[in-house]
């Protein structure tokens, strides 16, 4: 029999460990490791090695919260995270993220729409290292992590995929030349493949990799707009004059056909491969009542 003593300490920690208040409090605390992030990187515009550095601390930081969350309020391990295969789907993710940027940019050339007109020295892409870690491991763990989690834990992995990648894709408009296409694109592109990602691997080492991939190469290496932020010199000085359809405009390549063919095609694949291994989780509704949930309740 239950005694009113313990009762309140259980009674709390189911509350912290259901899914809306998972995404109200930690993703709360995520955010506020984004802004701080951000604030991290203005205060050393100047100083690119320091501000990967402060990045990297506040990165290892959002981890520990995160699994100190898990482990402490969920009592669960956090075997998203799990190390063991990390170097494997972190490099899987990182080779497909780079891969299907240059595969955009490339046909770009191929079009005569973007141009290289020279080189600047290599350490022009020292700066957008923080900003792709930034973006990579916040944003995985916030999105992917806590919301996609969240929702599938009462509404299932369909729901969790519509609702993750709808947020994350609208998030993009706070973005200085945000745009409501841009968002969506990024919706459909980057969310279907990201979730993917997360559903065939039931870990987010590989979508943090394409995370980081994507806007590294993007930034350091192409010069590119990254999802309506202004566009910093990389590697490569070039020119880029075509129809917005396939440049993406001033959000950058996220809103163009060539991104959303090549990263839904590959997210659907993922997807599929998921579904097909029986990663697809119902409703809580839907779900059989386990012997052990059963004698719980009784």
């Amino acid at each position: 029999m239950t005694t009113p003593a313990n009762a309140q300490p259980k009674l709390a920690q189911r509350m912290l460990s259901s899914p809306p208040v998972r995404v109200l409090l930690l993703g709360f605390i995520l955010l506020l490791f984004m802004s701080l992030n951000t604030d991290a990187m203005k205060s050393y515009a100047g100083e690119p090695v320091k501000a990967v550095m402060h990045i990297v601390a506040l990165a290892i930081a959002g981890f520990a919260v995160y699994v100190g969350y898990a482990g402490f309020f969920e009592k669960r391990a956090v075997s998203e995270l799990a190390l063991p295969g990390f170097g494997r789907e972190l490099g899987f993710g990182l080779l497909i993220g780079a891969s299907l940027y240059a595969a955009c940019e490339v046909i770009l050339m191929a079009l005569g729409i973007y141009r290289i007109v020279g080189l600047n020295p290599f350490s022009y892409m020292v700066p957008a290292i923080a900003m792709a870690i930034s973006s990579s491991v916040f944003e995985e763990l916030l999105f992917r992590g806590v919301l996609f989690g969240a929702v599938e834990q009462w509404l299932g992995t369909w729901a969790a995929l519509v609702v993750s990648s709808l947020v994350f894709g609208l998030t993009h408009l706070i973005n200085p030349q945000g745009t409501i296409e841009g968002a969506l694109f990024i919706a459909v592109e980057a969310g279907v493949l990201l979730a993917g990602a997360y559903m065939l691997t039931r870990r987010l080492w590989v979508s943090i990799g394409f995370h980081m991939a994507w806007n590294y190469t993007q930034s350091a290496i192409f010069s590119g707009i990254v999802s309506g932020n202004e566009a910093q010199q990389g590697l490569i000085r070039s020119t880029v004059n075509g129809p917005n359809w396939l440049t993406g405009g001033s959000f950058g390549v996220e809103s163009s056909v060539l991104a959303l063919l090549l990263c839904t095609t590959t997210g659907l694949v993922m997807v599929v491969m998921a579904a097909k291994r029986g990663k697809v989780l119902p409703p809580i509704w839907k779900r059989p009542v386990s012997p052990a949930a059963t004698r719980k309740a009784a």
